[in-house]
């Protein structure tokens, strides 16, 4: 499974806040994703649903 992060993201971190080991923040201001590891699926999940811009993808 891998999260990515598209073009509408805002840099709010709350993705790297709520799940670090899928998303960071990067020096360009805005997240970062990454597969996903295992037993973190459900928090990437967390991130993705509580993105305010609906930024956030995750598939296999």
């Amino acid at each position: 499974m891998n999260a990515t992060v598209n073009e509408n993201c805002i840099g709010c971190g709350l993705c790297a806040g709520t799940c670090p080991e899928v998303f960071r923040m990067g020096d360009d201001g805005v997240a970062h994703g990454s597969g996903i590891p295992d037993g973190q699926l459900e928090a990437a999940q967390e991130a993705r649903d509580g993105c305010p811009v609906s930024a956030i993808t995750i598939e296999e």
